[in-house]
């Protein structure tokens, strides 16, 4: 066992990103990896945007209801604050956060600091979201989870949001989004669109 964990207590600063759809499990793995640090007796502190309350509003809580304790911020700034003598930080929910997460997290990274991040990497209609594609670019390992497609069972694309609501920010479960392949979320949105085309022609 002390041999399996050589890697985790002397790795150096790094960016790590875990992206995907929701239901994906990017946070589950965000929540293996900062347990696996505490194991290994390193310092960690994750933090989440203060935003997101769905579960809790201190905790980080996966779809799984597994869950680690966390600091709610509200600006990527607060994380180099609170980040001090620390090994591993992780960040979850990482695209509700400013643009500054990216140079945050570079400087957490040059410092000698793990940085572990988990996030979408697509919102609703396909586009990158927030400043993940930006970590993805600088991230010394990304990886990608994927959900299974609630429609036909290949592996998911992105999540598609079920309610009529145009905001890009809407936090919500499986009543408000749901997994699904290229293929399906293709087929989909084309029968939305079918739909909002008559719904305006009886208008």
């Amino acid at each position: 066992m002390t041999e399996y964990l050589i890697g985790e207590t002397h790795r150096p600063g790094r960016i790590e990103v875990v992206c995907g759809s929701m239901f994906s499990g990017k946070t589950e793995e965000l929540i293996r990896r900062m347990k696996r640090a505490k194991f290994a007796k390193q310092k960690v502190e994750i933090f989440k945007p203060s935003l997101d309350t769905r579960y809790s509003e201190e905790d980080v809580v996966s779809h799984d209801k597994n869950t680690i304790r966390s600091t709610p911020i509200d600006s990527s700034g607060a994380i180099l604050l609170l980040a001090s003598d620390i090994d591993v930080v992780g960040i979850d929910e990482a695209q509700f956060f400013d643009d500054g997460l990216v140079e945050v997290c570079n400087q957490l990274a040059n410092n000698g600091v793990r940085v572990i991040v988990a996030g979408l990497d697509m919102d609703y209609k396909g586009i990158p979201f927030g400043p993940i594609p930006a970590l993805c670019a600088i991230a010394d390992e990304v990886t990608k989870v994927h959900a299974i497609c609630v429609k036909c069972g290949a592996l998911a694309y992105v999540s598609h949001r079920l309610i009529h609501n145009d905001k890009r920010v809407l936090l919500g479960e499986k009543d408000e989004y749901e997994p699904l392949c290229r293929e399906c979320y293709q087929r989909s949105i084309d029968i939305e669109m079918k739909a909002e085309a008559a719904e305006n022609l009886k208008l």
